[in-house]
């Protein structure tokens, strides 16, 4: 705690609870979330991107920047205030930190006398932090959860990482063109799954940030400093301004029976159009915060006396990905495409009791054609015959 502070009495705090919180005291705060054993993991500019990388602390994270986003278009631009989170959402989502890219799952060594031996490493684990979660990644990390956690046949590597992690998310204040959350029932503001909330104030004259307690960790570590409890016209005026963030969502879908309609509109001539358009690239489902799938590969190396099995990431776009003995299920671009979407819109709903897609628009921004899958949905909807 730095010096002076130790001068004013500590309030005492409980979930539920919100203080407000000084720039300088949110770094405090971070540095002690290092002390306690925690890697940082959080927003910073990098390669001309705000992406997900470790963080030393605040000075790490991207102040003064915004990003400019809309269909197959991304750039950073410089704010005219010091915001800490004055952005969207960028490339990287935190899939990546619980559902790694490329695992390996076991190695085999050949043995002097034609045996061998298999090595399997243990699942890691880790103790992070997240740092500027918004409201529609808790709600991907809430699906991950439910694909690769729940259930009985729950993801070992997947569990290992999530074991240990405090989340300090942020109520988006800030939506980009190609968000549509919103419509999504998954933002802009956060209401679960979180250990500390913040909403960021930044005027002329105060940058302020009024922070809710989401846990009994959250209100431990926040317990340390000597804050102000929130007035109730703070408490407005933060709701205030996640409200308008609802209002300024440069996309929307209509999720009335969205299930419904593009089950029964498998045949429509849409999916031919918008094929012939997508590249195949995999850019949506690489920067999607909710796809999961992946494929597993044998390796050798080149002396013949090892071999490796990984588990990396995949993509239904690949033509491979529906492989089987003869081929492939999914041959034309246009099959591809519809399986993405109807998975994800679709028949998620059958298989994990919920939507899989949560509105954050990185599958619009980073098309390099800018297909629209809430452009698509609605067209798919407007031909729908009943």
């Amino acid at each position: 705690m730095p010096i002076g502070y130790q001068e004013r009495p500590l309030v005492p705090l409980d979930v539920g609870d919100r203080a407000i919180l000084r720039p300088d005291q949110l770094s405090g705060i971070l540095a002690a979330l290092r002390g306690r054993g925690y890697t940082l993991l959080g927003p910073t500019v990098r390669d001309a991107a705000i992406i997900y990388a470790e963080i030393a602390g605040a000075d790490d994270l991207p102040v003064g920047w915004t990003d400019v986003q809309s269909p197959g278009s991304y750039r950073l631009a410089a704010r005219p205030d010091g915001a800490f989170f004055g952005y969207s959402v960028g490339p990287h989502s935190w899939k990546a930190t619980f559902h790694r890219p490329e695992i390996t799952l076991w190695q085999a060594e050949r043995q002097g006398d034609g045996g061998f031996t298999i090595h399997e490493p243990a699942p890691e684990t880790s103790r992070v932090a997240l740092i500027g979660v918004r409201a529609c990644e808790l709600a991907a990390i809430r699906i991950q959860d439910r694909v690769l956690l729940d259930g009985p046949f729950a993801d070992p590597h997947y569990a290992a990482r999530r074991r240990d992690v405090f989340v300090v998310a942020v109520n988006c204040t800030e939506p980009g063109d190609t968000c549509f959350c919103a419509s999504m029932g998954t933002g802009p503001g956060v209401e679960s799954g979180f250990d500390l909330a913040l909403t960021e104030f930044v005027t002329d004259t105060e940058h302020l940030f009024l922070a809710e307690i989401g846990s009994g960790a959250g209100a431990e570590v926040l317990a340390e400093w000597p804050v102000d409890r929130a007035t109730h016209g703070q408490i407005a005026a933060a709701a205030a301004r996640t409200q308008a963030a609802a209002q300024r969502m440069g996309r929307s879908v209509d999720t009335r029976d969205v299930k419904e309609v593009l089950a029964r509109n498998l045949e429509n001539p849409r999916w031919e159009e918008t094929a012939a358009r997508c590249l195949g690239c995999t850019n949506c489902t690489q920067v999607c915060p909710t796809c999961f799938c992946t494929a597993v590969h044998d390796l050798t190396d080149l002396s013949g006396r090892t071999a490796t099995r990984v588990r990396q990431w995949d993509s239904c776009f690949d033509r491979s990905f529906s492989y089987v003995h003869g081929g492939s299920v999914r041959r034309s671009g246009m099959s591809r495409y519809r399986q993405w979407l109807t998975h994800k819109m679709s028949f998620w709903a059958d298989e994990f009791g919920s939507l899989g897609c949560v509105g954050c628009g990185r599958c619009i921004t980073w098309c390099p054609k800018g297909i629209d899958i809430t452009a698509e949905i609605a067209a798919i909807r407007a031909a729908d015959p009943s």
